[in-house]
């Protein structure tokens, strides 16, 4: 079975997505609603969304759009045909009534419902036609959450469901996870739940709601916002109808019954309008005083409002055995809510899958845990879980495991997939050396370099893996969301606030140093990024030798937003990439002009098709669907180049000061125009003279440490000024650039 044409029905925001991304795989679909301008407002929606749903908004002409009166024949040509309309099953009987009197014999039906047994779904459908239909549960967003969850019974052809996972895996990039026919499946089962624990206990243990996201966050490896920001971001009124659909479908016995009854808070807010971000607020509202935006956050326990405490528990890195034996009030709520979601986790195996493993990675792929509940129990010991637990009657999995007490319970990872990814192999790989930044692990004749700081971000350890890792072929790679958000700016303003300018220097320059090493390396250097791969992230990446991009990146230069230069060899290369081209041959002008202005914006691209037409990436770059192949392509590359030759250094002829001065009356015009300011000027002004050559002229050649010379001393001219030290913790503090 080859799926070749797909029509969704329903374009709404989960069918939009789904469309949305076929789109992105070069399948062609048909997007149908009930006029056609729906769907083609739908599409239109597509095109214009941000973060964009396309990797190429040229890919928009992959859809067709239609009416469910006037185009329904279309079904009759489809390989697949997925529904995605509103969750009420006589809506959605009638449709299915309408598709198999159409479809083609052999077609697979799916729906992408949340919370509809598939039992129900399939009622009135024959015995033949339960085979081809399935739940195809997406997470929104389509294009960048990884999880696809899809839901079998006892009724559906399980080689065609192969066949569907194997195609949603290699084409979508999907990590397919097939589960059983129960409440939730998997991901929501187990993601809602943790919220819920994580809320009640906060109530119970009387904790503020700054201080349990401060735990339920990245200290126990779940992203920063946190459970009550995160139910501000889905919507409280949309949580409190998650709730019902469980409570309605789970046993009464079922441990989630206890944590989803109502809160007589959570019903005030939604009473009075305060369903979360897209309402007047939730648990965090924004309110102005003396005209200055203030973040509130509500008392649990008063149902008041007062300006919002940063809660900082001094925990940078995940560890959850120091984290549950703090002995205070944070390791007392972070024991709390990880022991119940394990307890409730391993009580569900093998009801929702005969795999605990497949639980962690729909955590992973759906949610953003770094970590699931049986990887968690792992990582605290079994015999330290144990030792604090308190009971686990009628859990199977647990009794069984307290009588084994056996530490090495887990097994392997990933089983969902065939593909050999780097949570694979890891295992398997000698891990040679490691520090506080990064891991170094050898497998078969290869070297991995694996980050492991917030965001992946880079210090001088980061650079010290890479360059002791150059022995060998290498492949930088993560298992986290980023490749790396650029160079830990809070390391380097530690030093700044010291005065110590020298250190910085030091680390600048070692940056260079080890991405020269890898440039010019005697084995080849393969960087496989995946999403935000920015200024030092990018700097690593565009001197490795070669490159296999997942599609989800966010590439580009952004140190300008921050007072800064690119100092890492980032001007430098991207200098060179534009003077390759035929306009930069006839004008000596071009390349640097081109560069300067696409720095001086700090222009980012959010995917490989982007990236190209700035250089951020190149046409022989691989571009990749899937994120689990990422390590398998990158291992090609090293396969086909087993007599790299490392490149030749790159020279350069740049205008200085003439040059430089028509970069300066770009940046005149901007500053009259008000689109900068002073500090503007300052940073144009340093970026001008890296990329003009500095006190050069056209006659003379400059060498790559000529350029890493300049972006290292503008670079320094720049962290000492204090307007760059408020732009550098306006980001820090804010999230976003101050324009000073």
């Amino acid at each position: 079975m080859k799926i070749n044409n797909v029509v969704v029905i329903g374009s709404g925001t989960m069918g939009s997505g789904i469309a949305a991304q076929l789109c992105n795989a070069n399948i062609p679909v048909t997007l149908l609603d009930l006029k056609t301008e729906i769907s083609q407002k739908a599409k239109e929606r597509i095109e214009k969304s941000r973060p964009p749903l396309l990797i190429d908004k040229s890919k928009i002409d992959g859809i067709k759009v239609g009416n469910i009166n006037d185009d329904f024949n279309i079904v009759s040509e489809a390989d697949w045909i997925v529904e995605a309309v509103v969750e009420r099953i006589d809506i959605k009987h009638d449709i299915y009534d309408k598709i198999f009197k159409q479809r083609k014999k052999g077609s697979i039906v799916s729906s992408n419902t949340s919370s509809i047994p598939i039992s129900v779904l399939s009622e009135k459908l024959t015995e033949d036609d339960k085979k081809d239909f399935c739940i195809t549960h997406f997470f929104n967003p389509v294009r960048y959450m990884d999880l696809l969850e899809i839901v079998k019974n006892e009724n559906t052809d399980l080689d065609k469901i192969q066949k569907l996972k194997l195609f949603c895996e290699e084409d979508l990039g999907k990590g397919a996870i097939v589960c059983n026919d129960t409440p939730g499946f998997l991901g929501n089962r187990i993601g809602v739940y943790a919220m819920q624990i994580a809320m009640t206990e906060a109530f119970k243990m009387k904790l503020t709601i700054e201080e349990a996201d401060a735990v339920f966050g990245r200290p126990m490896g779940i992203p920063k916002t946190g459970v009550f920001g995160l139910y501000d971001l889905i919507g409280i009124d949309l949580m409190a109808d998650v709730l019902k659909s469980f409570i309605k479908e789970l046993p009464e016995n079922d441990n989630f019954q206890e944590v989803a009854k109502e809160i007589p808070l959570i019903r005030k807010l939604i009473d009075t309008g305060y369903t979360g971000r897209k309402g007047k607020g939730g648990f965090y509202r924004m309110n102005k005083v003396d005209n200055t935006k203030i973040l509130e956050a509500i008392n649990l326990e008063t149902g008041e409002y007062s300006p919002s405490q940063k809660i900082d528990i001094k925990s940078e890195k995940v560890d959850l055995l120091k984290l549950i034996n703090r002995g205070d009030k944070y390791g007392d709520y972070a024991w709390s809510v990880i022991s119940k979601i394990i307890k409730y986790a391993s009580s569900l195996v093998p009801g929702i899958t005969d795999k605990f493993n497949d639980i962690d990675e729909a955590m992973r792929l759906g949610f953003n845990w770094s970590r699931g509940p049986f990887e968690m129990l792992k990582e605290i010991g079994v015999s330290n879980f144990f030792e604090k637990l308190d009971g686990f009657e009628n859990n199977k999995f647990l009794e069984e495991l307290s009588k084994s007490k056996n530490e090495d319970f887990y097994g392997e990872r990933q089983k969902y997939t065939e593909i050999e990814t780097l949570g694979k192999i890891k295992p398997k790989a000698i891990k040679l050396d490691g520090n506080n930044s990064a891991e170094i692990y050898r497998f078969n004749d290869f070297n991995i370099v694996e980050f492991t700081t917030k965001a992946n971000a880079l210090d001088y350890d980061s650079m010290d893996a890479l360059k002791k890792a150059t022995d060998k072929p290498l492949i930088i790679i993560n298992e986290s969301m980023q490749f790396s958000a650029g160079v830990n700016l809070t390391y380097t303003m530690n030093f700044a606030e010291k005065g110590d300018y020298s250190s910085i220097e030091k680390f600048v320059k070692y940056f260079q140093d080890t991405c020269k090493e890898l440039k010019y390396s005697k084995y080849p250097v393969v960087s496989a990024p995946s999403g935000l791969t920015l200024g030092g992230g990018f700097e690593v990446l565009v001197q490795s030798n070669f490159v296999a991009s997942h599609t989800n990146i966010v590439v580009g230069l952004v140190e300008t937003m921050v007072g800064l230069v690119p100092a890492g060899g980032g001007c430098k290369e991207m200098l060179w990439r534009w003077s390759q081209t035929e306009e930069a041959k006839n004008d000596p002008d071009y390349a640097p002009l081109k560069v300067f202005d696409i720095i001086g914006y700090g222009k980012t691209a959010t995917s490989p098709v982007e990236a190209e037409p700035l250089k951020y990436l190149l046409p022989e770059n691989k571009k990749i669907m899937s994120r689990n192949s990422l390590l398998n392509v990158s291992r090609s590359i090293l396969e086909e180049n087993k007599d790299f030759t490392p490149p030749a250094e790159a020279t350069f002829k740049l205008a200085g000061k003439p040059l430089k001065e028509k970069m300066v009356k770009l940046l005149e015009k901007l500053y009259n125009d008000k689109v900068i300011l002073d500090h503007g000027m300052v940073v144009g002004s340093e970026l001008a003279n890296v990329l003009s050559g500095g006190d050069t002229t056209i006659d003379k050649t400059l060498s790559e440490d000529d350029l890493y010379k300049l972006e290292l001393n503008s670079f320094m001219n720049l962290i000492e000024t204090q307007k760059t030290k408020d732009r550098i913790k306006h980001t820090l503090s804010k999230g976003k650039p101050l324009v000073n």
